[in-house]
């Protein structure tokens, strides 16, 4: 019997990619990745990992070939090149060599200009949108009931459950909320062809994993925005107005009271899902 050190090395592999997936789930670190409504696959993908690392233990120990027969001129595959080698197991080591050495960190406004995308759509961005996924299930009444309250409520509270709805219908028909009191929280975010007093308290958007987040949020005035740093989480209490941008009429948060607030256990928010019940 001889030990294969590459078996050994595989097997290796294998448990660190299910521990790192425990840890993630331990910590509570899952949704800084993916949406949580992913977070049974991703627990699945932990323990096929494990199963996979003790399949692999049975490898370790081989009888080793006997070539006394012949000249042992054929493969017996382990004859790759030492490159490929290298290469392969370079790329299944570099992300547990940077999950495990980097923490988690959440999407921030440097992120947002580097993908290119706008906080302030406009109404066509919407209709073209398909459905999407989010781990926020609600049963049709419970959502309608939801969506109900948006047009009766004195103050629009955007929490977590309900900001991706609220945000679409009233970036979508901005006119018919003008006047309203909106109450919400977000990370400072500005475009260069602001105003001194303009930003955008914006949150992500993430529909599957942080690759396709979406940043969205309202253009908001505060006196003091210049001295605000990109990235400063706020809650904000203001009224709804509209205003004109590349072109387009949008919502407006103007009369602000805000404060300064440490950054959300839960900074991303998530697409409705409605269930027939």
């Amino acid at each position: 019997m001889k030990f294969q050190s590459q078996q050994a090395f595989r097997a290796l592999i294998l448990f660190a990619f299910a521990l790192f997936l425990w840890q993630l789930h331990y910590r509570g670190e899952i949704s800084q990745y993916i949406n949580p409504k992913y977070e049974l696959l991703s627990q699945l993908a932990a323990g096929l990992f494990l199963f996979l690392f003790i399949v692999q233990l049975t490898r370790l120990w081989m009888k080793k070939a006997s070539c006394s027969h012949h000249g042992c001129d054929h493969d017996h595959g382990d004859s790759d090149s030492r490159m490929k080698k290298i290469i392969s197991y370079s790329i299944l080591i570099f992300p547990l060599v940077t999950g495990f050495l980097l923490p988690a960190t959440t999407l921030n406004a440097s992120i947002a200009v580097k993908k290119g995308t706008t906080p302030l759509p406009s109404k066509s961005d919407f209709e073209e949108q398909e459905p999407l996924v989010n781990p926020n299930e609600m049963s049709d009444q419970e959502y309608n009931q939801k969506m109900n309250a948006l047009d009766h409520e004195e103050v629009i509270t955007l929490t977590n459950d309900v900001f991706e709805p609220y945000y679409g219908e009233i970036s979508v028909g901005p006119n018919q909320y003008t006047g309203k009191k909106i109450k919400m929280t977000g990370f400072a975010f500005k475009e260069g062809d602001f105003e001194s007093n303009q930003l955008v308290l914006a949150r992500f958007l993430i529909t599957h994993c942080v690759a396709d987040a979406t940043t969205i949020g309202f253009l908001t005035e505060i006196e003091e925005a210049a001295t605000i740093p990109q990235d400063t989480w706020l809650e904000i209490e203001g009224t709804l107005a509209t205003t004109s941008y590349n072109g387009a009429s949008i919502p407006l948060v103007k009369d602000v009271s805000w404060k300064e607030i440490p950054e959300p256990a839960e900074p991303y928010v998530f697409p409705v899902l409605t269930v027939i019940r």
